[in-house]
């Protein structure tokens, strides 16, 4: 949990750092340009929690060589999606900000930072394997220890960057690109570390058709799972865009808090991915139902934790990441819909982490379909309230996931263990 909290923190690093300048269009590109990455990411997170589970199955079954060709699978997968964005640049950019419906400026304003800090993907997206495949060997701290140095390092370029020398947005998204490069570095030296020098698999296990085939066709069900979530949140965000600067600025604020409240249960998940895959592997029935009770339980206690917290200093944080006074009524108006988001997503979480953990990645993938429809559907009759509806369809969509989820768990815990 720790060490995905500090995941958005990249976005909101350069959120804080740009809304210190004071202007609504600057800060509303930054915000949304971080989301358009978190997003963009995001669509490829399923390196990380394939990573996760087929190296916590590899570890339940005692399998030391497909532990190390999963991190090699994986790490070839991410270098491969990582240059062919960068090729992708000028396409990608003018098929997402044509269609957000910003202003000039904030498009502007977001299309340099898209620019720059796309040039981290081969290093963003090779970090999630690594993170993936330590949380997969039950390394927690040591993933940690590689989203602190990452985190760290964004940190201090981006107040160096645009703080003091004034590069402005580009300073904020070349100081992404640097410390994505040190995680990356980091991370293969620990496993270079962990595994004595012996990191390569033989190519025979690393080709190895049948569990190559498999890790593909995970990823693939997972990345549509992760597109139609993706869709969410860009609808959520172009639908504010079409409110204006300050209302997109206050939704950008609102958002990158609901991201830190998110990626702290989804530690949940990941814990999860690790203790579900592991009992999978070992084919314990009784220890992986355990696992669920836990995860479930812990998820919700530590959903209300999260929600009281935004309740409370909630607004002390909307003030440090943006002086305009506009942006800040705005957000404190909507700050309660944003609080109560952790508390009930929190199911959600779990579940998503005993689906990857057991690979049931097929049903995850529909459940998710299904949940977007309904979000489209709670938005089209909420209309009428504004960005109010705006929230409450995205809080609709977080309680669909998980009753769905819930609904389906029975029959497949029957199917895969007998």
């Amino acid at each position: 949990m720790l060490a995905n909290i500090t995941t958005p923190l990249l976005g909101i690093v350069a959120t804080a750092a740009i809304g210190r300048l004071g202007d609504a269009a600057i800060l509303g590109g930054v915000g949304m340009a971080s989301l358009i990455f978190d997003c963009l990411f995001w669509l490829f997170t399923f390196l990380r929690m394939s990573a996760i589970a087929l190296t916590a199955q590899a570890l339940g079954a005692d399998d030391g060589l497909e532990q190390r060709a999963v991190l090699a699978r994986a790490l070839v997968i991410a270098g491969v999606i990582g240059i062919a964005l960068i090729a992708l640049q000028v396409p990608l950019s003018r098929i997402i900000f044509d269609g957000m419906g910003a202003s000039v400026a904030v498009t502007e304003a977001a299309r340099t930072y898209f620019n720059i800090r796309l040039w981290s993907a081969p290093f963003a997206l090779g970090n999630y394997v690594m993170v993936g495949w330590l949380v997969g060997l039950a390394r927690p701290g040591r993933a940690l220890a590689i989203q602190i140095a990452i985190n760290s390092i964004n940190m201090a370029f981006a107040v160096l960057l645009v703080l003091y020398l004034g590069y402005g947005i580009a300073g904020a998204a070349w100081a992404a690109v640097i410390a994505e490069a040190c995680g990356l570095v980091f991370g293969l030296a620990y496993a270079f570390a962990m595994l004595r020098g012996n990191i390569l698999p033989p190519m025979a296990a690393l080709l190895d058709r049948a569990k190559l085939t498999r890790m593909l066709a995970i990823n693939r069900d997972i990345m549509i799972r992760t597109a139609a979530l993706i869709a969410v949140y860009l609808f959520f965000m172009a639908r504010g865009a079409r409110a204006g600067d300050a209302m997109l600025a206050a939704n950008a604020v609102l958002y990158n808090l609901n991201l830190v409240a998110a990626f702290f249960l989804d530690g949940m998940a990941n814990a999860a991915e690790q203790l579900c895959g592991r009992t999978y592997g070992a084919h314990n029935e009784a220890a992986f139902r355990r696992v669920v009770r836990l995860v479930l339980l812990w998820g919700l206690a530590f959903g209300a934790a999260a929600s009281i917290f935004l309740f409370v200093f909630g607004g002390t944080f909307i003030d440090q990441m943006t002086a305009n006074a506009e942006v800040r009524a705005i957000a404190r108006d909507y700050l309660w819909l944003m609080a109560i988001a952790p508390v009930l997503g929190a199911p959600a979480f779990c579940y998503d982490g005993i689906y990857i953990g057991a690979t049931w990645a097929r049903d995850m993938r529909n459940l998710m379909v299904a949940s977007f429809l309904a979000y489209l559907a709670v938005w089209w009759v909420t209309q009428p309230l504004g960005n109010t509806g705006l929230w409450i369809a995205l809080l609709s969509f977080f309680v669909a996931r998980w009753i769905l989820q819930a609904a389906r768990y029975p029959a497949l815990v029957r199917k895969s263990f007998g």
